[in-house]
């Protein structure tokens, strides 16, 4: 159930209603300037993106605060994607996941989706593709209408 209120969106998720006025994004890369880059141009866009340079710090932030929507990369030091994924899906199985990464291979994707990613996509990515993509998850899965 979702209901669009002027003071922003309600989502009738699995913990709580939730409401807020724009889509929180949690972005997990070990490559800071693609994750600053990334963040800015979604911020522009009216996203509240959280940054977070590996995973520990992914899950963290996940402790710390509900997001509508996750994008992951897979090669990253301390702990991969994949593990990420895996505690995420134990954690927050309602979270969507997009995984971009720019060590894609057609194993990585299977094993990714396998682990609950909603989507995978390769980098370099359109910037345009990543935000349609998010914005589509966002509507499907999240219940979000003000995107």
């Amino acid at each position: 159930m979702v209901n669009t209120k002027a003071e922003g969106t309600e989502i009738v998720g699995a913990k709580s209603n939730i409401k807020h006025d724009r889509i929180r994004l949690l972005l997990v890369d070990d490559e800071k300037d693609f994750v600053n880059v990334i963040a800015k141009r979604l911020s522009k866009r009216n996203f509240e993106v959280t940054k977070a340079f590996s995973g520990p710090e992914a899950l963290r932030a996940i402790r710390k605060s509900d997001f509508d929507i996750a994008i992951i990369d897979l090669k990253m030091e301390e702990m991969d994607g994949i593990e990420v994924l895996k505690i995420l899906a134990k954690m927050v199985p309602e979270l969507p996941v997009i995984v971009l990464t720019g060590h894609g291979s057609e194993a990585a994707s299977d094993e990714a989706m396998q682990y609950g990613a909603v989507e995978y996509l390769a980098k370099p990515c359109d910037f345009e593709e990543l935000f349609n993509r998010i914005k589509e998850i966002c509507l499907k899965t999240g219940g979000i209408t003000n995107v």
